[in-house]
């Protein structure tokens, strides 16, 4: 895998023990140990105020919606891991979604920077479904509503307050190869996309 490719690895929500907030540093921790460049990035680091169009109109997109990104921008792959919020996305990484669609610069077409990167989902739940309504109203905004190419392929952990090692892996070492599998796709999906 070339070294110039570097993952961006979110987790959509930024609660202290956040189960895919979990999930997100392992991805990280698993491209550096296979040789890929990797970002992990916390929301939390990110504080925005509820999308409104009125304080869009008054102010601009707020810094941190600026800084976020700017962050994805250097990235040639992005990975959210979204908890499942009744059934849908989170509304802080719905909201962070929506303020960076917002940033543009002169000139720039609309969701540039979710068009011009691969992205890939995954989900760590409490629950026996691993999380998974979550991402497909996650899918639908990312690639329906922002124009983003989403890999087909998603990593879930069900039942996943029991699914990780004080270490912060995987007690299920298949599990770990699929999560490998997924990201080792996405950075070799950005890397054709980078053209």
């Amino acid at each position: 895998m070339p070294h110039s490719i570097k993952l961006l690895f979110v987790a959509g929500s930024a609660r202290e023990g956040s189960l895919n907030k979990r999930l997100a540093r392992l991805g990280a921790d698993i491209a550096h140990a296979n040789g890929i460049s990797a970002t992990f990035a916390d929301l939390g680091d990110y504080p925005m105020p509820i999308y409104d169009g009125d304080l869009e109109a008054r102010d601009g997109a707020p810094e941190n919606a600026r800084k976020l990104k700017a962050l994805f921008m250097v990235h040639h792959g992005v990975m959210i891991v979204a908890p499942e919020y009744n059934a849908s996305v989170s509304p802080l990484l719905k909201n962070a979604l929506d303020w960076i669609s917002r940033v543009r610069e002169d000139g720039e077409e609309a969701n540039f920077v979710y068009k011009s990167r691969v992205f890939a989902l995954g989900s760590a739940s409490p629950g026996a479904l691993g999380g998974v309504r979550g991402l497909l109203a996650l899918r639908q905004s990312l690639e329906l509503g922002l124009g983003a190419l989403v890999l087909p392929e998603q990593f879930l952990v069900p039942r996943a307050g029991d699914a990780f090692e004080d270490n912060g892996h995987l007690k299920d070492k298949a599990a770990m190869e699929l999560y490998k599998g997924v990201i080792q796709k996405l950075a070799r999906a950005a890397h054709v996309m980078r053209g």
